[in-house]
């Protein structure tokens, strides 16, 4: 596994905890010599993590659409920034350039990417491993969720299990590169 993309807030939580945590899985990326793959934010735990990942000797890549590089203050200190011309090629773009993925703490964007990433999995785009990192429980009520629509029938088992979950950076790390 050469890099994982990390999806992550815009904001840094009100938890200094996830912050912490953004810091800490920089350190394992670095450790295990995989380079970062993000949205190429230099605010919340975006700008956290990269800021780590940078600060470690590590490599980050950005992939940021051109509308929100003004407004999530584009980072300017990558190892590489991409530019592209929207949301759909910033994700298309994060997957090519990564060997799996892990959600952090996050908003609506980062929700969106986790899912299109386990849809894309369950219809055979891709076969990357994709994980969540459940910082102090933050993600029990999704994980919660998925098994409520395994229950209703509307998700197999096999694809409930496609989300990776585990509470701390090592761990997630660890699973993903044996998947």
């Amino acid at each position: 596994m050469k890099s994982i993309c990390v999806y992550c807030g815009a904001s840094p939580g009100a938890d200094p905890l996830y912050a912490d945590t953004a810091r800490a899985l920089a350190q394992v990326l670095v450790s295990h010599n995989i380079g970062l793959v993000y949205g190429g934010g230099n605010v919340g735990l975006m700008g956290v993590l990269a800021d780590e990942v940078l600060r470690l000797g590590g490599e980050a890549t950005g992939v940021i659409p051109r509308a929100l590089v003004e407004r999530e203050v584009g980072h300017t200190g990558l190892t590489r920034l991409f530019v592209v011309k929207d949301m759909h090629e910033r994700k298309a773009m994060m997957s090519e350039l990564s060997d799996g993925f892990i959600a952090m703490p996050g908003g609506m964007g980062t929700l969106e990417e986790l899912f299109e990433m386990l849809t894309w999995s369950q219809l055979g785009i891709h076969a990357k491993p994709v994980g969540v990192l459940n910082v102090n429980g933050f993600y029990d009520g999704l994980v919660g969720f998925i098994g409520h629509l395994r229950a209703e029938g509307f998700v197999r088992a096999e694809h409930a299990a496609l989300m990776l979950v585990e509470s701390t950076p090592e761990a997630i790390v660890r699973r993903l590169q044996a998947s």
